[in-house]
């Protein structure tokens, strides 16, 4: 396949202290999970489990709201594939616990 054939995508994920931004050409086709194996973001966090974690593009979440979920999400050219952290508390829970020091 020639190059121009390829679309340009990125793969985004950040800790509190680490971030990682990898762009990379992809062939039209490539799903959202394809690309982050693609981009080999696991060899700069070797914790992330890219088999459970959430994902979305531009801040919607894939698999809600009508989105296919990774795996099956055709990316498009110039798309930033974000993978998410899983939350460190509850907000409505932590809604809660502000409300009651209020």
């Amino acid at each position: 396949m020639a190059d121009f054939d390829l679309i340009t995508v990125e793969v985004a994920y950040a800790l509190p202290y680490k971030q990682k931004i990898i762009a990379l050409l992809v062939e039209p086709g490539t799903t959202a999970l394809e690309a982050v194996k693609r981009s080999r973001i696991t060899d700069h966090f070797p914790d992330l489990d890219i088999t459970s974690a959430k994902m979305g593009i531009f801040g919607q979440s894939l698999g809600t709201k009508g989105l296919d979920p990774a795996d099956k999400h055709i990316l498009h050219a110039g798309d930033r594939v974000e993978i998410y952290r899983p939350l460190a508390a509850d907000p409505k829970e932590a809604r809660r616990r502000r409300a009651g020091k209020a």
